[in-house]
C-alpha cells in the first residue's frame, strides 16, 4: 500500500471527512430536515401575521395606492352600538325641533327612510331646544354619537345643524373617524328629507356619493421587513446550533484529537466541514426563497430571485462561520443550545434596533456602522428593510439585479446599498472563518495544550512540520511553577531499572534489545489563576503527574503500566505519543529523540 503525503494525503483526508459529514447528516436526518424545511413553518407564521396586519389596516387606505377611489354612496346612519365606546342603552341620534310639528314629521321620515335599516322610534330621542340636548348629553355621556338641531324658518326654509364629537378614537389598533362614520350619514339623511319635504315629493331621488382624493400610499408597512429578521434568524439558528454541537462533540469525545494524532491536516478538517455545510446552506436558502414565492409574498415575487437567494445564502453562510468561531470557546456539546439561544436573543435585540434606523444613517459615525456590521443579523435586517420597503405595496416593482448597487428612491438618507451588504457579508464570513481557525489553535484543547499566540509566524507551521505546543491557557504565566525533582522509587525492581537506565544514559550505551528508552520523564500541570466575584483572585497549586520516570521498553514485548488512579499512566502515554508536551526529560525511540 502506497503511503500518501502532502496534497495527495490532504485530498484523501478531505474526501474521507466529507463522507463522514454526510454520514452524520444522514444519521441525524431529522435534524437536517428541520434545518432545511424550518423555513416553511416560519414563512407560514409570517404569512399569518401578514394577513392579520392586512385585516387590521383594511379600514384605511393609508397603506395602499388609490388611483381611483370607490365612492361611498348614500351612507346609512349606523346603529349607536357600532361606536367603539358606548354605554347601553344608547340612541342612534338626538334631535331638537323648537316645538315644530313639521320638524317632527321630518325626523320620522329620516328614521323610516334610513337606507338598509329603518330606525326604531325608541332609538331616537327628541328635545325642544339645543340647550336641552346639551343638558341631556352632559348627564348621559357616551350614550349617543350625534344630534340634529332643526329650526323651522318658514314654508320654504329650514335651518339645521349637526352636533358630534369629532375626536378620533382607537380600539385594538383600529381608528374610528366620527366624521365619516356618524356626521356625514346624519348630514346626508337630513338634507335628503328636507329636500323632499320642501319640494313636496316624498319619492324624490337624492343620491350623494363621497370619494377620497386619489393618492399613493402615505404609510408603508412590510411584514417581511418588520417581522422577517427575527423569523429568518430563527431559521439560521437551527444550522447554527447543529454545527456547534457537531464540532464540540468531536472535540469533547477527543475524536478530533485522535484524528490529529494520526496526522490529520487542519485544512482538510475545516474545508470538509465548510463544504458540506455550505451545501446544506445552499439548499436551505433556496427553499426559503421558494417557500416565500409559494405564499405569494410581494417581497419574494417582485424582488429579483438572484438578489434574494444571494442574501439568504450569504447570511446563513455567515452564521455558519460564526458558529465555527463560537465553537472554539464551547467545551460541552450540551451547551450548544444555550449558546444558540443567547445568540438568538442578542440578534433579536440588535435587529430590532436596526429596524429603527441605527446606525445606518448619516446621523451616526462610520465607526458605529462598521462595528455594528460585524454581527451578521444586523446587516441582514437592514437588507430586509430595504427590500421590504421596495415592495411595500402590490404596485411596487421591487429591486432588479442591476439596481443592487443603487440607493432606492425612498431612502432619503442612504449610507449602504444591497451591494455593500453583500460585500460586508462576504468579508465577515472570511473574518469569522479565519478567527475560528486561529482560536482553535491558540485555545487549549481537551488535553490542555495549545499553540503559541503567534504560531502562524513560525515557518514550521507553514512547512507542515508541526511546531512546538504549549500548555495552559493564554495567560498560563500566572500558573508557572518549578518542576518536581525525580522521585526515588520504593520498589527494589523499579529502583534497579531506574539505576540501569541512568547508567546507560551516562555512558551513552546502546542496547539493541531496547525499543524505547525513557530518561527522567517529568510532567507537571501548572496551577491555574482565576478571578472570581468581587475581583477576588485565586490560584490552585501545581500538580506533579509524572516525577522522573526512567525505564526501558524492550523490543517484541508487551509492556504494561500498572498503578492506581492518578499514578500518571495516561499522562505517560500522552507524553510519549506527543499529545501532551513534557515538562522535562526525554524518550528515545531506537536511539532517536522522540519527545524531548
Amino acid at each position: 500500500m502506497e503511503l500518501l503525503s502532502g496534497g495527495a494525503l490532504a485530498w484523501q483526508q478531505y474526501r474521507a471527512l466529507l463522507r463522514k459529514n454526510a454520514t452524520l447528516t444522514w444519521r441525524n436526518r431529522r435534524s437536517a430536515a428541520l434545518q432545511l424545511f424550518s423555513s416553511l413553518v416560519f414563512i407560514f407564521l409570517i404569512f399569518c401575521i401578514d394577513r392579520a396586519v392586512r385585516s387590521r389596516f383594511s379600514s384605511t387606505t393609508a397603506y395602499r395606492n388609490v388611483p381611483d377611489p370607490e365612492a361611498l354612496v348614500a351612507p346609512p346612519i349606523p346603529p349607536c352600538e357600532d361606536k367603539f365606546f358606548i354605554k347601553s342603552p344608547c340612541y342612534d341620534f338626538l334631535w331638537s325641533d323648537g316645538g315644530s310639528a313639521r320638524i317632527r314629521g321630518l325626523v320620522d321620515a329620516i328614521r323610516r327612510n334610513n337606507p338598509g335599516r329603518p330606525i326604531a322610534p325608541e332609538k331616537v330621542l327628541g328635545f325642544r331646544t339645543p340647550d336641552d340636548v346639551d343638558a341631556w348629553l352632559f348627564q348621559n355621556p357616551m350614550r349617543c354619537p350625534g344630534a340634529l338641531h332643526f329650526q323651522d324658518i318658514n314654508a320654504t326654509q329650514i335651518k339645521y345643524g349637526i352636533q358630534t364629537n369629532s375626536t378620533p378614537v382607537a380600539r385594538r389598533g383600529t381608528y374610528e373617524d366620527p366624521t365619516f362614520k356618524f356626521q356625514i350619514p346624519l348630514q346626508v339623511a337630513a338634507e335628503r328629507e328636507m329636500a323632499r319635504l320642501l319640494i313636496g315629493d316624498p319619492n324624490f331621488s337624492w343620491t350623494v356619493g363621497f370619494k377620497e382624493f386619489a393618492h399613493p400610499a402615505t404609510e408603508t408597512f412590510s411584514t417581511i421587513a418588520q417581522a422577517g429578521p427575527t423569523f429568518f434568524l430563527a431559521i439560521a439558528m437551527f444550522g447554527f446550533v447543529f454545527q456547534i454541537s457537531a464540532l464540540v462533540a468531536e472535540k469533547e469525545l477527543k475524536l478530533r484529537q485522535a484524528m490529529s494524532t494520526m496526522g490529520l491536516y487542519e485544512s482538510a478538517y475545516w474545508l470538509s466541514w465548510f463544504t458540506w455545510e455550505a451545501f446544506l446552506t445552499t439548499l436551505s436558502a433556496l427553499f426559503t426563497v421558494l417557500f416565500g414565492m409559494m405564499f405569494q409574498f410581494d417581497f419574494f415575487l417582485h424582488n429579483n430571485f438572484g438578489i434574494l437567494f444571494l442574501l439568504f445564502f450569504l447570511f446563513q453562510l455567515n452564521m455558519l462561520s460564526f458558529a465555527f468561531m463560537i465553537s472554539t470557546f464551547v467545551a460541552k456539546a450540551a451547551s450548544a443550545t444555550t449558546v444558540g439561544f443567547a445568540i438568538f436573543i442578542i440578534g433579536f435585540l440588535t435587529q430590532l434596533v436596526t429596524t429603527f434606523g441605527f446606525p445606518y444613517s448619516s446621523d451616526y459615525k462610520k465607526l458605529y456602522r462598521t462595528l455594528w456590521s460585524l454581527f451578521p443579523p444586523d446587516l441582514f435586517a437592514k437588507a430586509l428593510n430595504i427590500l421590504g420597503k421596495a415592495t411595500a405595496t402590490p404596485e411596487d416593482k421591487g429591486f432588479s439585479w442591476n439596481q443592487r448597487g443603487e440607493c432606492p428612491s425612498f431612502e432619503t438618507d442612504c449610507v449602504i446599498t444591497i451591494d455593500d451588504i453583500y460585500k460586508w457579508l462576504i468579508s465577515t464570513f472570511f473574518l469569522w472563518f479565519v478567527l475560528a481557525i486561529y482560536f482553535d489553535n491558540i485555545l487549549p484543547n481537551v488535553n490542555g495544550v495549545r499553540k503559541s499566540v503567534f504560531y502562524f509566524l513560525m515557518p514550521s507551521y507553514w512547512t507542515g512540520k508541526g511546531g512546538k505546543m504549549e500548555e495552559g491557557g493564554l495567560f498560563s504565566f500566572f500558573g508557572s511553577s518549578r518542576p518536581a525533582d525525580d522521585a526515588t522509587p520504593t520498589d527494589e525492581d523499579v529502583l534497579a531499572e531506574q539505576n540501569l537506565v541512568k547508567e546507560q544514559a551516562a555512558n551513552n550505551a546502546v542496547d539493541p534489545n531496547v525499543a524505547v528508552q525513557i530518561h527522567g520523564l517529568r510532567k507537571t500541570y501548572p496551577g491555574t489563576f482565576s478571578i472570581g466575584c468581587c475581583c477576588k483572585c485565586s490560584k490552585s497549586k501545581p500538580f506533579h503527574s509524572v516525577k522522573g520516570l526512567w525505564v526501558n521498553l524492550e523490543k517484541d514485548q508487551l509492556f504494561c503500566l500498572l498503578g492506581p488512579n492518578g499514578a500518571g499512566k495516561t499522562t505517560t502515554i500522552s507524553c510519549l505519543t506527543g499529545i501532551t508536551p513534557i515538562t522535562g526529560g526525554d524518550a528515545l525511540w531506537e536511539c532517536q529523540t522522540s519527545v524531548g
